[in-house]
């Protein structure tokens, strides 16, 4: 049996929170919770869900803020709910990335049906992968699989992995994979960097972790091709 979609709640109103999360378990969905936006976003950047669901007044970084930090780094489509309902912040959210636009109140019943809607819109699309030697980068699962088997990757080292593979055969100074691929908050250093890129050739084991070069003086760059 298929699991049924798991949607990511960022909401920090109590009890908007106790109603949606009531109305889309009822709906059959499975349902996680964060209650400011840079909790949300950690979660965003290091879990898989089919579908997240926005506010945009957060405690911290605002759903704006959110989705921004968003771009490149996850490809999961997000619903804005929000009581902002004038133009200006209906267009600045679909200028974000945002897929849909609900404003506050609504009904729960329509909110069920854009949802639903957008799931099979997203099933309609094939899925999005990369290959590198012997496995498989799943874009929208955020895995990397060999022989469909988990290789158990945290969030921060998918987004390293993709970041690298999507710029193929171009090196990346060490600065550009800490500003594209990993956390906003605290100090990221050249051996943060390092750390990851070794966790991960470790991971991805002798053939694929070969193909993440290093480029002395630089960075890393990812090979695709044999050499």
């Amino acid at each position: 049996m298929t699991d049924s979609p798991h949607i990511l709640v960022v909401e920090d109103d109590a009890g908007v929170v106790q109603g949606l999360i009531r109305g889309l378990r009822q709906a059959g969905f499975r349902t996680s919770l964060a209650m400011a936006g840079d909790s949300g976003l950690e979660r965003i950047l290091k879990e898989p869900f089919d579908l997240v669901l926005l506010d945009l007044m957060l405690p911290g970084r605002n759903g704006f803020e959110v989705l921004e930090a968003m771009r490149s780094r996850a490809s999961v489509p997000v619903i804005v709910l929000s009581a902002l309902t004038d133009l200006p912040a209906r267009l600045k959210s679909f200028e974000s990335g945002a897929v849909d636009f609900v404003p506050k109140p609504f009904f729960m019943e329509e909110l069920v049906a854009r949802i639903r809607s957008r799931l099979e819109f997203g099933l309609a699309e094939p899925r999005r992968e990369l290959r590198l030697a012997d496995v498989v980068l799943d874009l929208d699962a955020r895995l990397v699989l060999r022989d469909r088997a988990d290789l158990g990757l945290t969030g921060y080292e998918f987004n390293v992995l993709a970041f690298l593979r999507e710029r193929a055969g171009r090196a990346q100074t060490r600065t550009q994979i800490a500003d594209s691929a990993l956390s906003e908050d605290g100090e990221c250093t050249d051996r943060t960097v390092d750390s990851h890129i070794s966790r991960i050739r470790k991971k991805l084991g002798p053939e694929a972790g070969a193909r993440i070069q290093t480029v002395w003086g630089i960075g890393y760059r990812c090979d695709v091709e044999d050499a």
